[in-house]
């Protein structure tokens, strides 16, 4: 009877072994998943604006493309600089998008980042290309594609204190059109509605393409496009930039222009694998970005040559797995 006892005891304490078992697999279980997943922070430009929308695409494509392995908590700034100038106080992985140029400052210590030179400058480094601000110089008219002599003679809004307005007056300044043409003063953001009404002839605007003012003016209007030689291109010492025939309606030819370009950095606080996973997962995804947004499909190979700094390992670890020719500077 006391064997019997004990073996009913021994019986009866089984399934409680297997509940502290079968609860320990679970709450590690729920630890290798909350380990497995990486947080990224993605800091862009200010809501509302082409390149904030781009980061609403870019963070939904990497959580698919990773089985929400890596979140990218998008947040919003206040412009390039910021973004470069947080790499200062930022732990972690932080992941930011600038023009290159603003990096080759920071890690001089030049420009904006004179007075504030820093170190962790030199921990920048590069992943990829996203689309480039690029230069449409609009114009009234059902050429389609026109010469930068079109614009002599015409009321032109280039707007004020933009990469745009600056860059198209250096343009004006540059092949002698500044007497030739009359600047009018308002925002560019009036650009469509004044053009539309017969206020100006043109206006000079920057975003990546397709950009949604152009095609809200080439949709209601016939507009003609300049396209720059390539010697005028060179002379800016600008990048080269070109907008397929039929990205607008109107335009069938191919229009070449300049752009700034835009690259995604993080800094060497991030470890190699997240930066492969990022970099891989950006290049795979990129044909469905482009499915669902025209302008993620202006992205190449060929724009690695405009990142400044070098390549975090990670991505270079990518770029040499699939036999990308990366620039040996970025090395």
């Amino acid at each position: 009877m006391r064997h019997f006892t004990r073996f009913r005891s021994a019986a009866l304490s089984l399934p409680r072994t297997l509940l502290v078992s079968a609860s320990a697999v679970i709450l590690a279980g729920a630890a290798f998943s909350a380990q497995a997943e990486t947080r990224v922070t993605y800091k862009s430009a200010s809501a509302g604006t082409a390149y904030y929308q781009m980061g609403v695409e870019l963070s939904e494509a990497i959580r698919e493309g990773t089985d929400d392995e890596i979140i990218l908590t998008l947040e919003e700034s206040q412009g390039s600089v910021q973004n470069v100038m947080e790499v200062m106080a930022r732990q972690g992985n932080y992941v930011f998008t600038t023009p290159p140029a603003l990096v080759e400052q920071a890690m001089a210590g030049e420009g904006a980042f004179a007075e504030r030179n820093n170190p962790r400058f030199q921990d920048i480094r590069g992943l990829f290309p996203i689309p480039s601000i690029t230069m449409h110089f609009v114009i009234k008219g059902d050429e389609g594609v026109v010469g930068l002599e079109a614009l002599e003679g015409l009321d032109i809004l280039i707007g004020r204190g933009s990469f745009g307005a600056r860059e198209a007056q250096r343009y004006l300044d540059l092949f002698d059109l500044t007497d030739k043409v009359d600047i009018a003063d308002a925002s560019i953001s009036s650009g469509p509605d004044a053009l539309k009404n017969g206020q100006i002839d043109a206006f000079v605007t920057s975003s990546s393409y397709p950009t949604p003012n152009v095609i809200e003016t080439s949709s209601s209007m016939p507009i003609s496009l300049v396209s720059f030689t390539d010697e005028q291109i060179e002379k800016t010492g600008a990048a080269r930039q070109t907008i397929p025939g039929g990205t607008y309606p109107g335009v069938k030819e191919d229009v070449h222009t300049t752009s700034l370009p835009v690259i995604v950095y993080t800094t060497t606080q991030m470890d190699d694998d997240t930066a492969y996973t990022l970099t891989k997962t950006f290049w795979e995804r990129r044909d469905a970005l482009a499915q669902e947004a025209a302008w993620w499909g202006s992205i190449t190979h060929d724009m690695l040559d405009n990142i400044s700094g070098t390549l975090h390992p990670g991505a270079l670890r990518y770029y040499d797995e699939v036999g990308i020719e990366v620039p040996e500077s970025l090395r």
